[in-house]
């Protein structure tokens, strides 16, 4: 038999196993019994199992993201119209990888973030690829800020945020040392008086505080010891959310300068 022959049976075949799918997905819609949904499941199942890998990053989410595939999977087999003369794969996709990111955006942060923060990231991270591309550098805060439209505190809060996507547990075993002995995080936090911590932070503080200006520490105070949000802030004292974080910078910079330590010392 000649190599075009074997090509024309292949592709009968596939024309008919595709046939054969397409009847499964009108009855499906027609009558969702659990034999033809097993059948579909069942065929396009390694489909979703490629997609939830490639979003899974690493992260242990493989089996979540799965299981949200599949959901996003029956979603199209419900909504599919095969009159559109389109494949049913070219529309399933952008379906399933819909559910998993947004399962992604919702679920799997380690601490609460507001959505806005994570429907930033994204964008923040395509519009670094694509400046990146265009200026032959890493682009500046402020150029990100640009690209997208949004505030430069907008960029940097997401960017901070970004960091509380995967907390570390205090359970995690470390290799401490050449014979494999591990130990937790937990094992290698000391335990210190607190007593002696905070007196000697007060005096500090005290001293630090004398350069600030009284509107920054009003700031100050309203965000880190009344523990209200920069909008709460800006309301109570009258200027824009974008003010206060301006100020709360500016006196949180003059504060590391006056007692000259790091940054991660400062609060």
């Amino acid at each position: 038999m000649s190599t075009e022959s074997q090509k024309q049976m292949h592709k009968s075949s596939n024309d008919q196993d595709n046939e054969e799918v397409y009847e499964w997905i009108r009855q499906f819609q027609e009558n969702p019994t659990e034999e033809v949904q097993t059948k579909l499941v069942k065929h396009f199942e390694q489909l979703v199992q490629s997609l939830a890998r490639k979003f899974s990053r690493g992260q242990d989410h493989d089996d979540d993201l799965y299981q949200v595939g599949m959901i996003g999977l029956l979603a199209a087999l419900r909504r599919f119209d095969d009159s559109y003369n389109r494949s049913f794969e070219s529309f399933a996709v952008p379906t399933i990888v819909g559910e998993i990111k947004r399962f992604i955006r919702d679920k799997t942060w380690s601490v609460h973030v507001p959505r806005r923060i994570k429907e930033l990231g994204p964008r923040i991270k395509k519009a670094v690829e694509d400046l990146t591309s265009d200026l032959q550098r890493s682009p500046q805060v402020e150029e990100i800020a640009s690209y997208l439209d949004v505030s430069e505190e907008e960029v940097l809060e997401t960017m901070e945020m970004g960091k509380s996507y995967q907390a570390l547990s205090v359970d995690r075993s470390i290799e401490a040392d050449q014979e494999g002995s591990a130990v937790t995080l937990l094992d290698l936090v000391g335990s210190t008086e607190e007593g002696y911590e905070k007196t000697d932070q007060h005096l500090l503080l005290e001293k630090a505080f004398t350069v600030l200006t009284d509107r920054e520490k009003e700031i100050l105070q309203c965000t880190y010891f009344d523990n209200l949000s920069q909008k709460e802030t800006g309301e109570q004292l009258g200027i824009s959310q974008m003010h206060v974080s301006r100020l709360q910078r500016r006196a949180l910079q003059k504060l590391r300068d006056s007692i000259r330590v790091e940054p991660s010392e400062c609060l």
